[in-house]
């Protein structure tokens, strides 16, 4: 994830890490003196992730089984919090955004690419699970968002490039306009 701007030896979060693909990069990145952890809730994601770690031979990453909203990681010890499209999936974006804040130490940084709105999406599309799991009806609007973000006491907040993502999405009636956002924001120091 380039919009992270990872330097050598920082401790990284990866939200909703996947097979891991984002947490390797970024322990290049980081270096020998950096380390990377990755959270995932499901057991095969982190199964895939663990045997991934494995071929490469990567030393400085790890995976913890846990949600975003109540992450398995101790307060103030990370320099950075990432995720890929993972925060719009979550049901209580506000408590993702807390727990971000909680591990982040002073002068930290979120930085994720997520899936945003200009407009809320209708009762009945919101309420479509099969849309929730498409990463779409899960995302809320890009003023919202960056208002949870306030809420859990992120400053310097930035959208740092919002691109249509209707070539992605194809959009129904009742649905706003659907955009992808790289969005950063800073724990004070």
């Amino acid at each position: 994830m380039t919009v992270a701007s990872l330097l050598p030896g920082e401790t990284v979060l990866d939200l909703g890490s996947g097979g891991g693909i984002d947490c390797f990069l970024s322990a290049r990145q980081v270096g020998d003196t950096g380390y990377v952890i990755g959270v995932d809730m499901t057991p095969e994601m982190l199964a895939k992730a663990n045997s991934n770690k494995v071929k490469l031979g990567v030393n400085n990453v790890e995976f913890r089984k846990g949600q975003i909203e109540a992450l398995p990681v101790t307060d103030d010890s990370v320099d950075v919090v990432m995720s890929n499209c993972a925060i719009n999936l979550s049901p209580d974006k506000a408590a993702v955004f807390r727990e971000a804040f909680r591990v982040l130490k002073a002068g930290g940084r979120l930085s994720v690419s997520d899936i945003v709105t200009e407009g809320e999406f209708s009762p009945e599309l919101r309420a479509d699970a099969a849309k929730w799991a498409e990463c779409v009806t899960g995302a809320i609007d890009v003023n919202e968002y960056i208002g949870k973000m306030h809420a859990a006491g992120f400053v310097n907040i930035q959208v740092v490039d919002k691109s249509d993502a209707e070539s992605i999405v194809e959009r129904k009636p009742g649905m706003p306009p659907v955009f992808s956002a790289r969005i950063t924001g800073y724990k004070p120091a």
